[in-house]
């Protein structure tokens, strides 16, 4: 009998976050649908409530679908749709509060790239080491600053 080894690296999720727009920008975007229904309350009401209704929840649900999602998954770093490799990556900065409020507008990297969502508190900004990359930083929205950072040490600790 053959052993066979893997030889892939290992492919644990060993962080996932969607960043879903927060409860008060739900509520935002279902308020479309009863605008929606005064457009077309002239012409039926019963059929006014249910497009009202539709798109409600249409837009709810997509704003929840689309929203993007930042993991690290086999010693890579997926921010949205952007990826880097873990060895490319330089020690996670995490900040919450006020220091991450300066992260976001005043203090933010210039020659950085984002992943900010509005209603999330925390940041991590993680500092890249590739000298042909023009990115120095990349700076991402995360409601759990601390797991991020820790989930950036342990894939680039497996690299």
């Amino acid at each position: 009998m053959r052993l066979m080894q893997n030889t892939e690296q290992d492919a644990r999720e060993i962080y996932r976050e969607r960043l879903s727009p927060s409860l008060w920008m739900i509520v935002t975007i279902a308020l479309a649908g009863p605008m929606v229904s005064l457009v077309f309350a002239p012409v039926a009401t019963t059929f006014a409530v249910i497009i009202g209704a539709a798109v409600s929840l249409l837009l709810v649900v997509l704003s929840i679908v689309l929203s993007p999602v930042v993991r690290v998954r086999g010693g890579v770093l997926h921010a949205g749709r952007a990826h880097i490799d873990a060895r490319w990556l330089g020690e996670p900065q995490p900040f919450t509060g006020q220091e991450a409020r300066d992260r976001r507008t005043r203090d933010i990297a210039r020659d950085g790239w984002y992943l900010l969502r509005g209603g999330i508190d925390g940041v991590v900004v993680v500092p890249l080491g590739d000298p042909a990359d023009p990115v120095h930083s990349w700076t991402i929205s995360t409601r759990t600053p601390d797991r991020l950072s820790a989930a950036i040490r342990a894939a680039r600790e497996q690299r």
